[in-house]
């Protein structure tokens, strides 16, 4: 016994050391929001090519340790703690992995997790545990389609599709399906997504002085956050469309920054023709003016400060880009005709796409499909129809008519939707503008004198009339007195007639009662004499029948006579003993009744 607690001691203590050594020395304590990378320094070497160590190889980690607690030999290992991966809302985050297998010839994403290179798929909001040794993390705002806009995405791997055709499945090329309004986490170097404007949008052409095209104003979330991703990625598309700008200049394009760089001069010059013309304000891209734009300060995405812009607001129209032309056309009578004019037109979402596949952006839609049609068709219109014609309003009314008319007839075939074609001026040389002025004044100050002609004539008739109404009226208010007179002597009679009838028929009914109440007392005095008669009759019948019971009539007379006397009289019969009578006579006294 005593032997074996020799033996436990010795082993209680190794244990409790052990365990103060591992506590002390093994423990690695990673905190929330943390990782350990653990470096392996026994095992097998790596092989050729590779940075991270699998299990018993030698090296750093692969998989890092997650938060908690966890014990390893500090002999055989080294460690120190990092932050995870936090990939916030509203970014995404795109992986490039430095270890696995090497990509196929040609590829440039890595289809899965396993091959070097990029990742075709992104990390979307939350945490991840990566090696930063062997994966590096962008991290890219995500897209965030705002409301009047759709995506379209074309992808950047795969086989090319031939021109003309939308890609499938693991094909190149731009995609038939658009991306509705909302927010997307998408790869940007696996799909590209274009922001296109759809629904109306105008082109202006303001005659010399160039033509402008506004897009479509952008609706305010409520969010913030989403308001941001949403401007950072109209942003984009408006960078790539100043790029396609810039490079076609020698064709007339203007871009947006020289649009607003200009804005101010003409604001200020108020002979400005484009001003004169009603030409759209120039406003910055987002719907704020340059002033608004230069005073804005930079906010957090994610902040829960309010913005100056309320939620649900709608920012004004945009100038998106200009283009120097103009429309110019040669009337049938030989004159230079100069038009302002307005396009609202539509880009449908079931056919934006293809527009996007066949054409481009926007600024190439209306360089290579409106503007010319636009053009084109003004000159065949305009040339059917005289320097005056554009002048009087009704002219110039059919003449818009039928280029809207033909317009849309000709886009509908480019899958554009026109819905107006508005000439806002027109500009015609000042030797056939002033006669044709002069010659309308004329034309219009004799339909001014007509017109005052007809409205004294006008008026004296309507004197005339009013002459007779008042005198109708005098009429009608006599006939109404006469008839009024009429109708109270006829109710006077009718009263006094229905009064005398009513008399009459009360006297009727009173002798009728008269005749019935003396028949009523005639009929009462014979049945009380009856009844009377009948009584006595009967009475005496009693008497004869009460007489004939006694033979002696005197006895029935007497015993009338004792009926009749009074009740209250009574009689006593005194004995007569001895003595005198009038000894007994004084026992009378109490027999007389009192009174």
């Amino acid at each position: 016994m005593k032997s074996t607690s020799l033996i436990l001691v010795p082993l209680l203590i190794l244990a409790v050391l052990a365990g103060l050594f591992m506590w002390t020395f093994c423990r690695i304590p990673v905190p929330a929001g943390y990782m350990a990378i653990v470096t392996a320094k026994t095992g097998k070497p790596l092989p050729p090519g590779e940075i991270l160590a699998g299990p018993g190889e030698k090296g750093l980690r692969k998989d890092p340790l997650p938060e908690g607690r966890h014990f390893l030999d500090p002999v055989n290992h080294s460690w120190r703690i990092v932050p995870v991966v936090s990939i916030p809302v509203g970014k995404v985050g795109v992986v490039t992995s430095k270890v696995g297998k090497e990509l196929p010839a040609g590829e440039i994403l890595a289809a899965d997790t396993a091959c070097k290179g990029v990742w075709k798929d992104v990390l979307g909001p939350g945490t991840y545990r990566l090696n930063p040794e062997g994966y590096d993390i962008t991290m890219l705002d995500a897209v965030n389609i705002p409301i009047g806009y759709v995506g379209i995405v074309t992808s950047q791997t795969g086989t090319p599709v031939k021109p003309g055709e939308f890609a499938g499945p693991g094909q190149q090329g731009v995609m038939k399906d658009v991306l509705q309004p909302g927010l997307y986490y998408i790869n940007p170097r696996a799909n590209q997504v274009d922001v296109l404007e759809i629904g109306m949008n105008q082109v202006s052409i303001l005659g010399r002085s160039g033509s402008v095209v506004l897009t479509k104003s952008q609706i305010s979330n409520a969010s913030t956050a989403l308001d941001t991703l949403q401007q950072n990625t109209i942003q984009v598309q408006q960078e790539k469309r100043n790029e396609y700008l810039e490079k076609n200049r020698d064709r007339g394009f203007i871009s947006q920054q020289a649009l607003n760089a200009n804005a101010a001069p003409a604001a200020s010059d108020s002979a400005s023709s484009s001003l004169r013309r009603g030409a759209p304000k120039k406003i910055a891209s987002g719907g704020k003016s340059q002033s608004q734009a230069a005073q804005a300060e930079p906010s957090d995405p994610f902040s829960d400060k309010p913005q100056p812009q309320q939620p649900g607001s709608v920012a004004p129209e945009s100038v998106a880009f200009g283009i120097n032309r103009f429309v110019e056309f040669p009337s049938r009578d030989g004159f230079q005709i100069l038009l302002d004019m307005t396009v609202e037109f539509e880009l449908l979402p079931e056919n934006i796409s293809r527009i996007y596949m066949l054409y481009g952006d926007l600024p190439a839609v209306v360089e290579k499909i409106i503007l010319p049609q636009v053009l084109s068709i003004s000159r065949i219109k305009g040339s059917s129809y005289k320097a005056r014609d554009f002048i009087d309003g009704e002219g110039r009314q059919l003449f818009q008519k039928d280029m809207t008319a033909e317009l849309t007839r000709v886009l509908k075939e480019k899958h554009i939707v026109i819905h107006n074609a508005i000439i806002r001026h027109v500009e015609i040389p000042t030797a056939i503008l002033e006669p044709i002025q002069e010659a309308s004044v004329s034309k219009e100050q004799d339909l001014t004198n007509k017109a005052r002609q007809d409205t004294a004539r006008n008026q004296a008739e309507l004197n005339t009339e009013t002459a007779l109404v008042e005198q109708l009226k005098r009429q009608v208010d006599q006939e109404t007195e006469k008839l009024v007179a009429t109708i109270g002597a006829q109710t006077k009679n009718e009263v006094a007639s229905t009064n005398a009838v009513a008399a009459l028929a009360v006297a009727t009914i009173n002798l009728e009662k008269a005749t019935v109440q003396s028949k009523i007392t005639q009929v009462q005095g014979e049945a009380k004499v009856k009844a009377e008669f009948l009584v006595s009759n009967e009475k005496a019948l009693g008497d004869q029948l009460r007489s004939a019971v006694f033979k002696n009539p005197a006895t029935l007379a007497e015993l009338t006579f004792v009926e009749k006397l009074n009740p209250s009289l009574g009689i006593r019969i005194i004995h007569a003993g001895e003595g005198t009578l009038w000894t007994d006579l004084k026992n009378l006294a109490p027999t007389l009744p009192v009174k």
